[in-house]
C-alpha cells in the first residue's frame, strides 16, 4: 500500500531537529541514499537537467519529463520527496496543473519560486523575478489546487541576487502569511545573511547548502542553532557521480582495467542488494 508522504513529512517537519536531506539525481542514486539512511529528498532541476537530458538548469526541463522522473523515484523509495516546480511551468492555470500532476505522483511536496520564465540555478548568475503580486497568484493558485492539505508547498524566491536581501526577507514573510508550509530565501551571501533570514521570517525554512555557490556552508548544528528546519545539499549526488566516473574513465584509458578502484567501488553484491534482486527473485529461485 503507498505511504502517506505528505502526512509524513508535515509530521516530521513538526518534530524537533534539523531534517538533513540530499537530492537524487535518478532512481539508483534515490535508493541509495535511502538505504543509506537520508531521511528526506528533493529531487531538483538541476540533477535532473544534467542526468536526463544533459543539460544545465536553465528551464529546460519539462513539467512532464520532471513528473514522470518524480513517479519513478517516489515508487522505489520509503522516504519523502519534495519536487522542484520551478515557476509552475507558466500562467496560474499551469501552476495548478503542476500541483496536481506532482501531487499525483505521491510526492510529500513541491517547491515554487518567483524567478521569471525561463528559470536559472539559484546560483547562475543573470536571475530575474517577478512582481510580487505575480508571485502571489502563483503561490494562491498552488495552495488551492492541492487535493490534500497535508501536500506541502515550499515558497522560494530568489531576490536576494537583483533586489536585495530586505526584499528577499520580505517576499519570504509574505509567502508565509499567504500560506506557503516552508520558505526558501534563495542564495544569502554570508552567515549574517543566513542569520537575518532565520531571525526575519516566521515559519519553517530550508537552508540551501551548495558547495561552490554563493551561500557559506554551515553545519546541520550552526543552521538548527540559527532556526532553520531543513538543509539540503543540492547536486553534491551529482558532483560524486561525476568525479568518481571521470575516475573510472581514466583508469580505462590510461591503465586498460579499472579493477584498482575497487575499493571506491560498491560490489556487485551490494549493488544487486540494493536494487532488491533478492526480492524479484523470490525465495524458490534464490
Amino acid at each position: 500500500m503507498t505511504r502517506d508522504f505528505p502526512s509524513l513529512a508535515r509530521q516530521r517537519l513538526a518534530a524537533p531537529g534539523l531534517i538533513r536531506c540530499l537530492a537524487p539525481y535518478d532512481v539508483f542514486s534515490a535508493r541509495i541514499l535511502a538505504q543509506a539512511g537520508i531521511e528526506w529528498m528533493f529531487l531538483g532541476g538541476f540533477g535532473a537537467s544534467a542526468s536526463h537530458l544533459g543539460v544545465p538548469d536553465i528551464g529546460l526541463l519539462t513539467l512532464s519529463e520532471m513528473v514522470d522522473l518524480a513517479r519513478r523515484i517516489v515508487a522505489a523509495v520509503d522516504v519523502p520527496v519534495v519536487v522542484d516546480a520551478d515557476t509552475g511551468h507558466g500562467g496560474w492555470q499551469n501552476v495548478v496543473r503542476t500541483v496536481r500532476d506532482i501531487e499525483a505522483t505521491g510526492a510529500a511536496g513541491l517547491l515554487l519560486e518567483d524567478q521569471t520564465f525561463p528559470k536559472r540555478c539559484g546560483h547562475f548568475a543573470g536571475k530575474g523575478v517577478v512582481p510580487r503580486e505575480v508571485m502571489a497568484d502563483r503561490l494562491k493558485a498552488a495552495l488551492d489546487a492541492r487535493r490534500n492539505a497535508d501536500f506541502l508547498i515550499f515558497g522560494r524566491t530568489d531576490a536576494r541576487a537583483t533586489l536585495g536581501l530586505e526584499e528577499a526577507i520580505e517576499r519570504g514573510r509574505e509567502m508565509a502569511e499567504l500560506g506557503a508550509d516552508v520558505i526558501f530565501v534563495e542564495a544569502p551571501q554570508s552567515v549574517e545573511e543566513l542569520a537575518a533570514v532565520a531571525r526575519g521570517i516566521p515559519a519553517p525554512q530550508l537552508a540551501n547548502m551548495l558547495v561552490g555557490g554563493k551561500t557559506p556552508i554551515l553545519s546541520a548544528k550552526q543552521l538548527e542553532d540559527l532556526g532553520f528546519r531543513l538543509c539540503v545539499s543540492p547536486i553534491e549526488t551529482l558532483a560524486v557521480a561525476g568525479w568518481s566516473l571521470r575516475q573510472l574513465a581514466r583508469a580505462m584509458v590510461e591503465d586498460g582495467r579499472v579493477d584498482g578502484l575497487a575499493e571506491q567501488m560498491l560490489t556487485f553484491d551490494e549493488i544487486k542488494q540494493s536494487l532488491g534482486l533478492a526480492e524479484w527473485l523470490g525465495p524458490e529461485r534464490g
